[in-house]
């Protein structure tokens, strides 16, 4: 097992912010946060790939695998999510514990 696949964000959910559009462009994306007002530009299509498969996969190594990233890529666009999130752009699913839902 490689390092790169330890880091525990890889099994991790998340998700695009509710507040986030992402509109396309010939780069890759503009993201803006309407809460925030903060412009993001995801400078790589595969990046987009990866952000818009966050929501539908069950973590981020599959949103990865999901868009076609090298896994000696991964801890770039790691960086990049985290990047991401820090200014609200993405959020963590919260999953709910069994026995807590209403």
């Amino acid at each position: 097992m490689t390092t790169m696949t330890i880091d525990p964000m890889l099994d991790e959910r998340w998700t695009l912010s509710p507040s986030v559009a992402l509109r396309p462009e010939p780069f890759g994306a503009m993201a803006y946060h309407f809460g925030n007002r903060k412009l993001t530009f995801l400078k790589k299509p595969e990046l987009v790939a990866v952000v818009r498969a966050l929501g539908d996969c069950d973590n981020v190594r599959d949103a990865l695998v999901r868009a076609g990233v090298a896994e000696a890529h991964w801890p770039t666009y790691l960086t990049a999510l985290r990047g991401l999130a820090a200014t609200d752009m993405l959020r963590p699913v919260e999953v709910p514990i069994e026995g807590n839902t209403p």
